[in-house]
């Protein structure tokens, strides 16, 4: 869930995962965005491309239902989503509305705590939920504002998911790249100097791709990986260890 384009980091691990094997289904956001996508999992062979807007009611959950007609059974799923009001993300965390800070944290946080409630029954055999993270959970980065509270939070819930689920063979992770070009990312405020900082502190100079992370993604859903869960993996060159 989270394919916006070839560029979106959904898309990337969507790649990797079809090249280990693994049959797809493949969300769209709106009739807006189902020209966009659709090719793209039509290039994937997606077995189902159905409309997931987080924000209407029973959207996700016909996701789910379907999976569970067609499939029976689910073994990884990927959440790439976040969202928050241009204004509140582009304020002072102080300055931010209630209203934006909820909305921000349902679509960007809690709507993966329901899609891992809905997917755990579909996971008999045990499984791999994934999700999306940013070093500013962690540190203040700039202009990263409203949504660095938003995703320590959806790191946390990786972390208290990947204990509750264990038992079952279920693991939790949070992937966490670097600065890098994707639509979403575009709308933090002077996101260019973001990226140009990144690549000059980054140990290895270089911002990551979507095509670096879809095989970290792909190793974590596979069986190789089956004593991993509850990480925050980090793909970003080496950013993170820099003070």
């Amino acid at each position: 869930m989270g394919i916006a384009n070839e560029h979106s980091i959904a898309y990337g691990c969507a790649t990797a995962f079809r090249d280990m094997g693994a049959e797809l289904a493949v969300t769209y956001l709106n009739q807006k965005a189902e020209p966009y996508v659709r090719p793209l999992a039509e290039k994937l062979g997606a077995g189902m491309t159905m409309p997931c807007d987080l924000r209407q009611p029973g959207e996700l959950e016909a996701v789910i239902d379907a999976i569970r007609e067609r499939w029976g059974r689910l073994d990884f799923l990927l959440h790439s989503v976040a969202f928050a009001p241009r204004e509140d993300l582009h304020a002072r965390v102080v300055d931010c509305s209630a209203e934006g800070f909820a909305l921000a944290m349902d679509v960007s946080c809690h709507s993966f705590i329901r899609m891992t409630k809905l997917a755990e029954p579909l996971m008999t055999g045990g499984g791999c939920l994934m999700t999306v993270t940013f070093f500013g959970a962690e540190k203040v980065v700039e202009h990263y504002n409203m949504m660095g509270p938003v995703k320590a939070a959806l790191e946390s819930s990786v972390r208290y998911m990947a204990a509750e689920l264990g038992g079952k063979g279920i693991r939790v992770h949070a992937l966490s790249p670097g600065a890098m070009a994707t639509r979403a990312a575009s709308g933090i405020d002077r996101f260019d100097e973001l990226l140009a900082r990144t690549a000059e502190r980054a140990p290895t100079h270089h911002l990551v791709t979507v095509e670096d992370i879809g095989p970290c993604a792909a190793f974590l859903a596979s069986d190789a990986a089956r004593q991993l869960t509850g990480l925050t993996l980090y793909i970003d060159g080496g950013y993170h260890i820099v003070g």
